[in-house]
């Protein structure tokens, strides 16, 4: 057996959503800050990314998060969060499931019962509480980017399905809400195909008929998940079913679509600062959260919010490439990737002599 490259990963999951975080393999890649790092690796190296989530390796029901130091004096270390298609600037179940793994294998120490973090992320820092308990993580509190809503009861357009009224709002990364009853969903488990399909045409709608820029950071300006909204079932404020590209379901609440969903309700005065907001998943997993005090975004007006959640690790693992494999970055099919065409790796751009 002969490796030319191996990565050691710890995964974890959050509310039900998995996360393979890499420790091992990778120590930087240019940059000064973390955005700068995301932006290198998605040009750059996204050989690395379809290596640790495309198949035989990975699913399409799974993330990956590259940790690294940050340059910010304010921040313990930073990450770079990748998914299925793309590098979100920020995600929450990723955050929980990174602190998780930080703090329970020793990479960050421990502090019983409350362990205080910043990390930076390309979105900008987050601040971290993890209550902590005889070794175990209990539950990870993150304070999330500052949130704002750029659109309100909308108009889009969607083939097949009319007029559709939808909110947009940025969470870490831009968001479409669309309330699913409207369309005789419940979101329940035996609805993610459909959820997940109908999902990814009406976020590419919004995508096409609204436009979005961040004030703070002009490259972040992409609708980047979509989201259905709906009546909770099992006891909390809201339900949702975030659709996460190329077309899944993202299985925890999300937290930064319950940071938008909360987004959305305060500016429509519907929940007020410290109100607690209980957010349900398909699977019935919730998250805690709660508007923390209101914030200005360029001439817009937000919110800052911190939302709670638990993380599992399950598997530590090292994953390598044999020289002779035919499958480096592996691949995608149709059954379960969707339709949408990953961006074919291109060994010309890869320098590894720029890694450090």
């Amino acid at each position: 057996m002969r490796f030319e490259r191996v990565l050691r990963t710890v995964d974890a999951h959050c509310e039900g959503e998995a996360t393979r975080v890499v420790v091992g393999g990778l120590v930087d890649v240019p940059g000064e800050t973390l955005f700068d790092k995301r932006r290198y690796l998605e040009t750059e190296r996204d050989d690395l990314r379809q290596t640790l989530l495309f198949e035989p390796r990975g699913q399409s029901c799974l993330s990956a998060v590259f940790v690294f130091p940050s340059h910010d004096p304010a921040a313990d270390l930073g990450f770079v969060i990748m998914e299925g298609t793309d590098y979100p600037p920020m995600s929450g179940t990723n955050t929980i499931n990174t602190v998780t793994v930080l703090l329970e294998t020793g990479m960050l120490p421990m502090v019983e019962p409350l362990t205080e973090l910043t990390l930076e992320t390309p979105a900008g820092l987050v601040g971290v509480t993890a209550l902590c308990q005889d070794g175990k993580c209990v539950e990870v509190t993150f304070r999330n980017v500052p949130s704002f809503a750029t659109h309100l009861d909308a108009k889009v357009e969607v083939e097949g399905h009319g007029t559709l009224s939808c909110d947009v709002a940025y969470g870490g990364h831009f968001f479409g809400l669309v309330d699913a009853n409207q369309l005789g969903f419940e979101i329940v488990a035996e609805e993610a195909h459909d959820l997940a399909g109908l999902g990814e045409r009406i976020k590419t709608a919004i995508g096409e008929q609204l436009d979005v820029s961040h004030p703070g950071n002009p490259g972040i300006h992409d609708i980047g998940l979509f989201v259905w909204t709906g009546r909770p079932l099992v006891g909390g404020t809201a339900r949702n079913a975030t659709v996460v590209s190329p077309g899944r379901i993202d299985r925890s609440p999300c937290g930064t679509a319950t940071t938008a969903r909360m987004t959305t309700m305060a500016a429509r005065g519907e929940l007020a600062r410290g109100e607690a907001f209980i957010h349900e998943s398909i699977l019935s997993t919730t998250f805690r959260g709660e508007i923390v005090e209101p914030v200005r975004v360029g001439d817009q007006d937000g919110v800052v919010t911190q939302v709670t959640g638990r993380a599992w690790i399950y598997a530590m693992q090292t994953l390598g490439i044999d020289p002779t494999d035919p499958f480096p970055t592996g691949y995608t099919l149709s059954d379960t990737w969707g339709t949408a065409a990953p961006r074919p790796f291109d060994p010309a751009t890869t320098d590894p002599q720029n890694e450090r």
